[in-house]
C-alpha cells in the first residue's frame, strides 16, 4: 500500500463536514488526522437494540423507551426548565430539559410519540421516574417498536462537539478503511500472536461497532488492550530512542585519581552509607565513558543525595571541567550553595551562585568569571538558561528535584554545554521516590540509581492526625516542646487558593501563636516576602534565635535544621501524599525523637482520609509514592512540564501496570523485528504533542 494511502497523514478537513472551526474543536481532544478518529475510542456503549416499557424501567440504568406526550410545560423551580410527561400505557416518566429551543418546545405537542434514550433516575417504590436531557426522535404511532439501532459507542467530546457529529466523522473515517485506505499495522506479527490480539483493523471494528455488549469494562476487551499496548509501546520507544540518541553523542571522559574526593569524604563528620557508596560508584563508571551520562538518583528525604552529587561534581572538577547545579527554587539553590561552599572551601574549589535577582554588575561579574573558567561549580535556578550565561568547559550538569523540570529543560541545559562536539554528563536527583512502573515508562531515557538506606541516627518521625477543633491541645504541646529545647515548624497550606490568601493565613497563624505563647519567639516565612527577608528568617531559625517558624510550603525543600523536631501542618487534607512526605522530612534530622501533627478540617473525603491514614502508618517514601500514584495518577510525580507527554489517549498508568511490564520486556523485540515501524507508531500516538519526541 502506498504511503499516501495511510490515513495517519490525512488532515481531518478532508472529511465531509469538517471545516476550520470544527477542526479547532477536534484538535482540543487530540484529533488532527483522519486516523486520529479511529484511535479516539469509546469509553462505554449504549444498548439501543432493546425497547423497555416505561413500567419496567429501572433507576440507575440507561435504557431505550417510547412514550406519548401527555403534558409539556416550562417551569421556574430554581432555574428555568422544560418538563415533558410521557406515557406508554405501562407507566409514566418525566423528561427534563434545562437547555431547549423554541423549536424543541413546539415539537412537544400533546399526543406526539417520542423514542428516547437516557439515564433513568428515581428513588423509592412510588417515585415517578425522570430522565435528564435524553436523546430523542419523533416517531409516529405506526413506527412504535421498529428499532433499527444496536449498540452505540459513546466517546469523549468537547464543548461544541456532540456525539452525533463525532459518530458521523468516525463512520466516514472507518468507511475509508473499508475502501482500502488503511492505517498502518505497526506491531510485529510475533508480538500480536504471542499476546493473542486481533489485527488492527479487527480491533478498530470491534471497538467502534461491537456486535455484543462487553461483559467487563471496555478496557478489558482484547481489542482495547492491544491499543493500550500500542500507546504504551510508543511512549516507551520514544524515550528509548532519546536514550540511544544520547549514547550516540560524545562526552568528555573523566578518569580522576579521586584524591580530591577522598579528601572531601575524610573531612566529613560522618561516614557514607553502603547505598551512597554504591550509587557514587555507578556514577563514576558512567563518567568514565565516552558518551553522556543520563542518570537519575532517587532517594528518600534525608538519604544523603547531596553528598553523592558533591562526589560527582568533584570527579568533573578534578578532570578540569565545570559543573552546573540547577535547583527549582532560589531557597534550595542557596541551601546547596552554602553546603558546597562549606564543604569545598578547604579543597580550593571555587563555588558560586547565580540567581534571578542578580542584576547589573554582580551578574556581569559572575557570568564573566564563569565564561573565563574561574568558577568550578555554579549553582542556580532557571537563571542558568539565560543566553548571557556562557560556560568555559561545562562537563557535568546536576539537576535537583528533577520532577519540577521537564525533559525538554534537561536537554536544553545539556545542549547549552556543547563544546567541540562534546556534551556534558547529566545527573538528575529526586527526593520523590518513583514507583517502578512509572520509572519503566516515564524515565526510560535515564539509568536509575536508588539510595535505599538512611544514614544511621535518623529517627523515624511519629505522625498524629488531629482535628482542627483540638488546636488548643496542639499549642499546649508546642509550649512543652519549646520549654524542652525543641524548635517547631507550623506550616500553613491553602493550595487551592491564591498565594496571597496562603500568606495571609500564615500571618494569622503567627499572630495566634504569639498571642497564645507569650515569651516564645515566632518567625514568619512565606512566598510573597523578598528572598533576602525569607533567607534571614530561615537563618535565624537555624541559629536557634527563633523557637517557631510559621511558614507556607516554601519550606518543603531546602531547609535543614537538625534541632527542629516538631512539625504542625494545617489543612493537611488539602495536600497530596508526596508533598506531605516532603514537608515531614524537614524534621527527624537530628538526634531527638521527632513528631509531625496533621491538623485536618472535617468532613474528610474518602480520598483525603486515606491519604492521612497512610501518612500515619508509614514513613517509607517508596510505599507512599506507590499509593500516591494510585490516588492521584502519575502527573504529580512526573511534573507539570511533562504532563503533555503523559497525557494518554487510552492507557492508564495505574490500571495498566501489567501491560507496562509487557512493553518493557517486548521493546527490544520490537526494535529488532520492526525497526521501520517505530517512527509511524510514535507519530500515531504522540504526534507533535511532545517537544522531545524528535531528537
Amino acid at each position: 500500500m502506498d504511503e499516501q494511502t495511510f490515513l495517519d497523514s490525512c488532515p481531518v478537513t478532508e472529511l465531509k463536514g469538517v471545516g476550520g472551526k470544527v477542526a479547532e474543536k477536534l484538535a482540543r481532544i487530540g484529533i488532527l488526522s483522519i486516523s486520529d478518529f479511529l484511535f479516539h475510542l469509546p469509553f462505554r456503549y449504549e444498548d439501543r437494540s432493546r425497547l423497555v416499557p416505561i413500567g419496567a424501567l429501572t433507576p440507575g440504568e440507561s435504557s431505550l423507551f417510547e412514550g406519548k406526550v401527555e403534558l409539556s410545560e416550562v417551569v421556574f423551580r430554581g432555574r428555568r426548565s422544560m418538563l415533558v410527561r410521557l406515557s406508554d400505557g405501562t407507566g409514566f416518566i418525566t423528561l427534563r430539559f434545562f437547555h431547549f429551543s423554541k423549536q424543541q418546545k413546539e415539537g412537544m405537542q400533546r399526543g406526539q410519540w417520542l423514542r428516547c434514550f437516557g439515564d433513568i433516575r428515581g428513588s423509592g417504590q412510588q417515585a415517578e421516574l425522570t430522565v435528564m436531557h435524553p436523546s430523542y426522535t419523533h416517531i409516529t404511532e405506526q413506527q412504535r417498536g421498529q428499532v433499527e439501532e444496536g449498540l452505540l459507542a459513546v466517546y469523549p467530546v468537547t464543548e461544541g462537539l456532540n456525539q452525533g457529529s463525532l459518530r458521523k466523522f468516525i463512520k466516514q473515517a472507518y468507511h475509508l478503511v473499508e475502501q482500502g485506505q488503511g492505517v498502518r499495522e505497526c506491531l510485529p506479527a510475533s508480538l500480536t500472536a504471542r499476546h493473542h490480539w486481533p489485527s488492527l483493523g479487527a480491533s478498530l471494528k470491534q471497538l467502534h461497532y461491537p456486535q455484543t455488549l462487553p461483559t467487563a469494562d471496555v478496557n478489558k476487551v482484547p481489542a482495547f488492550q492491544r491499543l493500550i499496548y500500542e500507546e504504551l509501546m510508543a511512549r516507551h520507544l520514544s524515550l528509548s530512542r532519546l536514550k540511544k540518541a544520547t549514547q550516540d553523542k560524545s562526552a568528555p571522559r573523566f578518569d580522576p585519581t579521586g584524591d580530591i574526593r577522598h579528601a572531601f569524604l575524610a573531612s566529613l563528620p560522618f561516614c557514607l552509607t553502603a547505598a551512597q557508596q554504591r550509587v557514587i560508584n555507578e556514577i563514576l563508571l558512567d563518567l568514565a565513558k565516552s558518551w553522556p551520562m543520563q542518570r537519575l538518583v532517587q532517594g528518600d528525604v534525608g538519604s544523603g543525595k547531596t553528598v553523592v552529587a558533591a562526589c560527582a561534581a568533584l570527579a568533573a572538577i578534578e578532570a578540569g571541567y565545570q559543573v552546573a547545579l540547577m535547583a527549582p527554587t532560589e531557597l534550595l539553590a542557596e541551601q546547596h550553595y552554602k553546603n558546597f561552599q562549606a564543604w569545598f572551601k578547604v579543597l580550593n574549589v571555587n563555588v558560586e551562585c547565580l540567581l534571578g535577582r542578580h542584576k547589573g554588575k554582580i551578574h556581569q561579574l559572575i557570568t564573566g568569571q564563569l565564561a573565563a573558567g574561574h568558577i568550578d561549580i555554579i549553582i542556580g535556578t532557571q537563571s542558568l538558561f539565560q543566553d548571557k550565561v556562557v560556560f568555559s568547559t561545562l562537563g557535568l550538569v546536576i539537576i535537583d528535584e528533577q520532577h519540577r523540570f521537564g525533559v525538554d529543560q534537561r536537554l536544553a541545559l545539556r545542549d547549552k554545554g556543547l563544546q567541540g562536539g562534546l556534551f556534558p554528563h547529566q545527573l538528575v536527583m529526586t527526593a520523590t521516590p518513583i514507583p517502578r512502573t512509572l520509572a519503566q515508562l516515564g524515565h526510560a531515557d535515564l539509568d536509575l540509581s536508588t539510595i535505599d538506606e538512611l544514614p544511621p541516627g535518623r529517627t523515624p518521625v511519629t505522625t498524629s492526625v488531629i482535628p482542627v477543633e483540638k488546636r488548643d491541645r496542639v499549642i499546649e504541646r508546642i509550649k512543652q516542646g519549646v520549654a524542652d529545647g525543641r524548635q517547631v515548624y507550623w506550616v500553613c497550606t491553602l493550595v487551592e487558593e491564591s498565594e496571597l490568601l496562603q500568606c495571609q493565613a500564615a500571618e494569622v497563624a503567627a499572630e495566634l501563636l504569639m498571642g497564645a505563647l507569650p515569651g516564645i519567639k515566632v518567625g514568619l516565612a512565606h512566598g510573597r516576602m523578598k528572598a533576602e527577608e525569607k533567607q534571614a528568617v530561615m537563618a535565624e531559625f537555624k541559629q536557634k534565635a527563633l523557637d517557631i517558624l510559621v511558614a507556607t510550603t516554601v519550606i518543603e525543600v531546602g531547609v535543614d535544621v537538625p534541632n527542629a523536631s516538631l512539625m504542625i501542618i494545617e489543612n493537611a487534607e488539602r495536600l497530596g501524599l508526596a508533598q506531605l512526605h516532603q514537608l515531614r522530612g524537614r524534621v527527624g534530622r537530628g538526634q531527638r525523637d521527632s513528631h509531625c501533627v496533621l491538623l485536618y478540617k472535617s468532613p474528610l473525603s474518602n480520598n483525603a482520609s486515606e491519604r492521612l491514614s497512610i501518612m500515619r502508618e508509614t514513613t517509607d517514601g517508596f510505599k507512599i509514592a506507590e499509593k500516591d500514584m494510585q490516588l492521584r495518577g502519575p502527573g504529580e510525580l512526573l511534573g507539570t512540564r511533562q504532563a503533555g507527554f503523559m497525557r494518554f489517549k487510552v492507557a492508564d498508568m495505574q490500571r495498566d501496570a501489567a501491560i507496562i511490564e509487557q512493553v518493557a520486556n517486548d521493546a527490544d523485540e520490537f526494535l529488532t523485528n520492526a525497526p521501520e515501524q517505530v517512527e509511524p507508531l510514535i507519530h500515531r500516538w504522540l504526534g507533535n504533542s511532545v517537544e522531545y519526541v524528535n531528537v
